[in-house]
C-alpha cells in the first residue's frame, strides 16, 4: 500500500486512519457503522454532495472509506455532517478526512459488491437506468415526497418527521403546513431512489399506535425552497438560515440535535419487520418539568401518559425535576399534553431533556431522597406493546373517567371523596351498562388535574384501587 492510496486487497489488515482529521482529502473515513450496513447506504451519505467515485467497506471494523469526485464535494460533505450527525438504522455515524488521497480497489468479493452498487447508483443518477420499484400511480418519481398525516390524534412535529424519514437516507429539507384541514409535509431527499424506498416502506404505516397514519406520494416538485429554519420548515444543508420571526437563527448544534432529541416515537407493533426499523426503539427520553414534589410528579404521569421509570428532583433547583418515562413515545405524549397546564396555580413547563436516562446515586452516595426509582412499580399500565391504554389518552380536561369502582361504592361516596380535597363537583354519571366506571366533572381543568393526582390509585376497599384518567366526554 503506498502512502497516497488505500488498497482494498486485504481489508482485514487495513488499520484505518489514526491521524488528525483536519487536512482535506476527497477520501472520507466513515466510522461506527451498524453491523448490517450495505454498500448503497454508505454511498447514499455522499450523494447529496457530488458523485461518489469509489468505496472501500471494512465491515469487520464497522468502517468504510468513501471517495468523492472532487475535494470540494468532500469538504462540503464533512462540513455538513459535522453539524448534522447522520443516523443510519438508529446508529449515529461519524466521519473525517482520510490521510489517503484516493482509493485503489481490487477484485475481491467485497469490492465487486461495492463496485456494482456504485455502478447502479451512477446509472440512476445519469438517467441510464429506470428507477427500481413501480410507480404505484402516485405521479412521476421525484426526490420530494408529499406526506399527509391522517388520524392526527397526537401532535406530529417537524423533528418527528425528520427522525422517521432519516431512517432511509439523508433528508435535505422539510416543509410542514396545513391544507384542507390536514397536516401535510414535503420531504426532500438527495435522490429519487431513496425517496422511492422511503415511500414503499412508510406509506400506510402509523407513527403512533393506531393513529397518525402516513399517506405518501411523489410531489410534482423536484426541489424545495426553504427560507427559514424553524418548527415549520427546515433546510438541513443551510444551518445559517434565519427563523423568520426575529429570533436568532438556529445554530448548527441546534439543527444537529434534531437527529437525536426527536424522541423514538414509532410504536413497535406496526413496524415489526419493516425495512430498516428495529422492532422497538431503544431511545429513551427524560422529560424535564417544573414540579415541587416527587410523588406529585410521579402520580401525575403514572397511569395517564405512560410508565414512569425514574424521577430526580434537581438539588440546586428543587422546583425542577427530570422524569424518565419507559420510552420516547410516552415522553412525547406527556410533553405534548401537559406543557403549559396549570397545577397548584403554577404553569408547568416541560421540555425533552438532553439526558437519555436518570442516573441513580452511586452506593454510599445518598442524595437526600431526591432520586426515586419506580421501574419495578406494580402500577405500570403501558408495559405491553400496543397496549389499549394508548387509545384512551386525552389532554387534561375538567371531566375525569373513573374505573375499577367496587359494587359497594355509590355516587355520593365518590362525590364526597372528590369534594374532600376542596374541589367542586359539577356533575357525576355512572356508565349505564357498567357501574365499575363513571364520569365526574370538576369545577375546572386545574381542579381535575389536582384531583387526578390526589385520587388516582386511591384505595376504595375490597381490594379495588381507583383508576382516574382524563375523559374526552362531557356530562
Amino acid at each position: 500500500m503506498n502512502s497516497g492510496a488505500a488498497n482494498g486487497n486485504d481489508s482485514k489488515k487495513f488499520k484505518g486512519d489514526i491521524r488528525s482529521p483536519g487536512v482535506p482529502s476527497r477520501v472520507i473515513h466513515v466510522r461506527k457503522l451498524p453491523n448490517d450496513i450495505n454498500e448503497a447506504e454508505v454511498i447514499s451519505l455522499g450523494l447529496p454532495f457530488g458523485k461518489v467515485t469509489n468505496l472501500l467497506m471494512l465491515k469487520g471494523k464497522n468502517q468504510a472509506f468513501l471517495e468523492m469526485n472532487t475535494e470540494e464535494s468532500a469538504q462540503t460533505m464533512v462540513s455538513y455532517y459535522s453539524s448534522v450527525t447522520p443516523v443510519i438504522r438508529n446508529h449515529p455515524v461519524f466521519m473525517q478526512y482520510s490521510n489517503h488521497k484516493e482509493l485503489k480497489t481490487d477484485n475481491s468479493p467485497n469490492q465487486v459488491r461495492a463496485q456494482a452498487a456504485l455502478q447502479a447508483v451512477n446509472a440512476v443518477q445519469t438517467g441510464n437506468m429506470s428507477l427500481s420499484g413501480v410507480d404505484g400511480g402516485s405521479g412521476a418519481q421525484s426526490p420530494v415526497l408529499r406526506v399527509i398525516v391522517e388520524n392526527l390524534f397526537y401532535p406530529v412535529t417537524l423533528d418527528v418527521l425528520h427522525q422517521i424519514f432519516s431512517k432511509f437516507g439523508t433528508v435535505l429539507k422539510i416543509i410542514t403546513f396545513t391544507k384542507n384541514n390536514q397536516f401535510q409535509a414535503l420531504v426532500q431527499y438527495s435522490d429519487a431512489v431513496t425517496a422511492q424506498h422511503a415511500r414503499l416502506s412508510l406509506d400506510g404505516q402509523n407513527i403512533y399506535n393506531a393513529c397518525c397514519t402516513l399517506r405518501i406520494s411523489f410531489s410534482k416538485l423536484t426541489s424545495l425552497n426553504v427560507k427559514y429554519n424553524n418548527d415549520k420548515s427546515r433546510d438541513y444543508t443551510r444551518p445559517d438560515l434565519p427563523t423568520g420571526d426575529s429570533q436568532p437563527s438556529l445554530d448548527p448544534q441546534t439543527v444537529a440535535a434534531s437527529a437525536f432529541t426527536a424522541p423514538g416515537i414509532i410504536s413497535a407493533a406496526p413496524y415489526a419487520g419493516a425495512h430498516g426499523f428495529p422492532p422497538t426503539f431503544a431511545i429513551q427520553q427524560a422529560a424535564v418539568m417544573s414540579l415541587d414534589a416527587h410523588h406529585t410528579c410521579f402520580l401525575y404521569f403514572e397511569g395517564v401518559y405512560g410508565d414512569v421509570m425514574r424521577v430526580k428532583i434537581l438539588f440546586n433547583k428543587k422546583e425542577n425535576a427530570l422524569v424518565q418515562m419507559a420510552d420516547g413515545t410516552q415522553a412525547q405524549l406527556a410533553m405534548s399534553h401537559l406543557n403549559g397546564q396549570k397545577l397548584h396555580g403554577q404553569t408547568l413547563r416541560i421540555t425533552l431533556s438532553k439526558h437519555t436516562t436518570v442516573q441513580l446515586p452511586r452506593e454510599g452516595h445518598e442524595d437526600q431522597g431526591l432520586t426515586k426509582d419506580y421501574s419495578s412499580s406494580t402500577l405500570h399500565r403501558f408495559k405491553k406493546p400496543g397496549s389499549k391504554n394508548y387509545s384512551n389518552i386525552y389532554s387534561p380536561s375538567s371531566t375525569l373517567h373513573l374505573s375499577n369502582i367496587p359494587p359497594s361504592v355509590g355516587e355520593e361516596d365518590l362525590k364526597e371523596l372528590f369534594q374532600s380535597s376542596g374541589a367542586t363537583v359539577k356533575g357525576f354519571k355512572f356508565f349505564q351498562k357498567d357501574h365499575k366506571m363513571a364520569l365526574i366533572q370538576m369545577g375546572s381543568v386545574e381542579e381535575a388535574i389536582e384531583s387526578l393526582i390526589e385520587f388516582h390509585n386511591h384505595d376504595l376497599g375490597e381490594n379495588h384501587h381507583l383508576r382516574v384518567s382524563f375523559s374526552k366526554s362531557t356530562i
